[in-house]
């Protein structure tokens, strides 16, 4: 059964940073490109950022690209999103999900509030 668990969420001030991650088992991991995406209060689901299987191509969507940095660690089956410079627009519910620039979720994901 494959299974993603998010988490590292929380509430930080704009300007802040927080690191999620995401623990991934029941595939085959390293064989996977994997992506986050996250939802917003009202609003549906929207593509952050994807990484390809050894992390040598990356994506991200234009409205984080130069503050957030996704990464894995294939050894510990783990995929990360730091966030920096977090902005009131990056509060959202963010997940991840095994494929590349992928648009889906099935898991519980993980809450990041960004408030003053």
């Amino acid at each position: 059964e494959v299974k993603l668990v998010e988490s590292g969420g929380g509430f930080v001030q704009p300007g802040g940073s927080l690191r999620l991650s995401c623990a991934a088992s029941g595939f085959t991991f390293s064989t996977f490109a994997m992506t986050w995406v996250r939802q917003a209060p009202g609003k549906g689901l929207e593509l952050v950022a994807s990484i390809s299987v050894f992390g040598t191509s990356t994506y991200y969507a234009e409205s984080v690209k130069g503050r957030f940095t996704i990464s894995r660690d294939n050894a510990k089956n783990t995929l990360y999103l730091q966030l920096n410079s977090v902005k009131t627009e990056d509060t959202a519910i963010y997940y991840c999900a095994q494929g590349w620039t992928v648009v889906t979720r099935g898991s519980q994901g993980t809450q990041v509030t960004v408030s003053s």
